[in-house]
């Protein structure tokens, strides 16, 4: 990899995804589950669960990066709107720093909706094992 570098990963927000996620986590906040609490707090519908972005950002580092023999040591990510069932949100990841002495990368990385509007950004390190 190179730096300033950039990749891009497209996803979208399935009902599988939505539903897998509750299945396995158990998160089920009435803002996540309830469409009238959702909207009484100003929401027009659910709001997905912002773990699923971290969910489709190890997807991204393990599967399509060119190199599988990677690690997540660290992540960070701030979440400026709300993600919705349906959605379709674009990853955009830059190689920021590289690391060769310890065979690190961070990356800094966002996520635009379908709109085009920024939901979250942040860092996320990885190793080279």
């Amino acid at each position: 990899m190179l730096l300033h570098q950039i990749f891009t990963a497209t996803y979208t927000v399935t009902e599988q995804v939505y539903k897998g996620f509750i299945s396995t986590f158990a998160d089920n906040n009435p803002l996540h589950t309830d469409a009238a609490f959702a909207k009484q707090y100003g929401m027009p519908q659910v709001v997905m669960h912002g773990n699923i972005l971290n969910g489709f950002l190890s997807h991204f580092i393990g599967e399509e990066l060119p190199q599988k023999n990677v690690i997540i040591h660290s992540q960070t990510i701030n979440y400026y709107l709300p993600v919705f069932l349906n959605d379709t949100v674009t990853l955009q990841a830059e190689v920021a720093e590289i690391h060769q002495a310890v065979h690190a990368i961070l990356f800094k990385f966002m996520f635009r909706n379908q709109a085009g509007k920024r939901v979250a950004k942040g860092m996320v390190q990885i190793g080279l094992l």
